[in-house]
């Protein structure tokens, strides 16, 4: 780390300890070439997320907008809103951890399907029935035969 007085690039850490917000770490150090002390903060780095939408346009990743379309689909039904902060959580670290920077709607759209699949299947059609816009019921009930092949 660069020393703020002298401008030397070597310096020891005297004092390492979280910050309050428990968001960074912050380190006390000592400039091995003036002696003179300063602090400084290491924070993790987040690389956004642009949701590529199907018109083309381009937007920032908004997990409320995931979560609120979920939240739609799971009225009535016994979700828990443990469950869906949790699937949404999962589809942004999905995402974060891939270190992937741009990304299609269809993608997330697709995600939220499987992870509701998985939480409660009522909700998880109804979320389909608006994401895939079923024209009709023939339509639908086609897209149930297909995903749900023992339902018969």
């Amino acid at each position: 780390m660069k020393c703020i007085y002298c401008g030397c690039s070597d310096s020891k850490v005297i004092d390492s300890r979280a910050s309050e917000d428990d968001n960074s770490i912050r380190r006390r150090r000592e400039c091995v070439g003036c002696g003179k002390r300063f602090t400084t903060y290491e924070t993790i780095e987040v690389v956004p997320i642009l949701v590529i939408k199907s018109n083309g346009t381009i937007q920032p990743f908004d997990s409320n907008k995931v979560k609120k379309g979920i939240i739609k689909a799971c009225e009535k039904r016994p979700v828990t809103l443990a469950q869906i902060d949790e699937l949404v959580d999962k589809i942004e670290k999905h995402y974060q951890n891939n270190l992937t920077q741009e990304v299609q709607s269809k993608d997330i759209g697709e995600m939220v399907m499987n992870g509701l699949k998985e939480i409660d299947e009522i909700a998880y059609i109804r979320y389909a029935s608006i994401y895939r816009k079923f024209k009709d019921v023939t339509n639908l009930m086609k897209f149930l035969k297909d995903d749900f092949k023992d339902i018969e």
